[in-house]
């Protein structure tokens, strides 16, 4: 099985735990933690693919990333407290899902022929909106736009821009791919730990 793929899944099912839990902290019964988990998980590469017309939307291509979300409940529902209480481990998967998401989102906007600079807007929607989604059905401001938030889209943009230049050096796919997940990756750990964020408007 191509580890891509692997990957993909494994993010899929990370962030619809991160959106179950958002849902369980407001208290949500078990259904309205699912759609909650399902929109953070699916949420930003629907709304890319939808962007750039490649329908049906990638979920509903496979229904692999269905199960992924389904897992995810019963690991929520009986770990919950758990999981809470490692919210390090969870800004690792989620460093590296923004990073690995940013790429696919890229690549699956490149090879519809459309502008490098669109593909990296999209590859930032793939890996954030999710998030926003969530928030916004959870009742709050996106986390993405808040001033006290570290530096999240920004760094994908950054991961984004990164992808495209090393293009034009001919590396190769996985070299592209590892390069740009690391250093997303790490300005995003860098970011958490050094309280790293963009001006505010004044």
């Amino acid at each position: 099985m191509d580890f891509i793929y692997v990957f993909e899944l494994l993010g899929t099912f990370v962030f619809a735990i991160s959106g179950m839990a958002s849902a369980a902290e407001k208290k949500f019964d078990l259904f309205g933690g699912a759609v909650i988990g399902w929109a953070t998980a699916v949420g930003g590469g629907t709304i890319r693919d939808l962007l750039i017309g490649r329908l049906p939307v990638s979920w509903m291509r496979d229904t692999n990333f269905l199960f992924a979300i389904l897992a995810a409940i019963p690991v929520v529902y009986f770990f919950r407290k758990t999981i809470l209480r490692f919210p390090r481990t969870f800004l690792w998967f989620d460093s590296l899902g923004i990073g690995l998401f940013t790429v696919l989102g890229l690549e699956k906007t490149l090879a519809l022929g459309l502008d490098p600079a669109i593909a990296v807007v999209m590859g930032a929607v793939s890996a954030t909106f999710g998030g926003v989604l969530r928030d916004l059905l959870c009742n709050e401001v996106p986390q993405v736009f808040r001033r006290e938030t570290e530096l999240y889209a920004t760094v994908c943009l950054l991961g984004g821009l990164l992808y495209v230049l090393l293009g034009t050096i001919q590396l190769d796919f996985r070299w592209k791919m590892s390069i740009t997940i690391v250093v997303v990756f790490s300005i995003r750990q860098l970011s958490v730990r050094y309280g790293w964020r963009l001006p505010a408007i004044k």
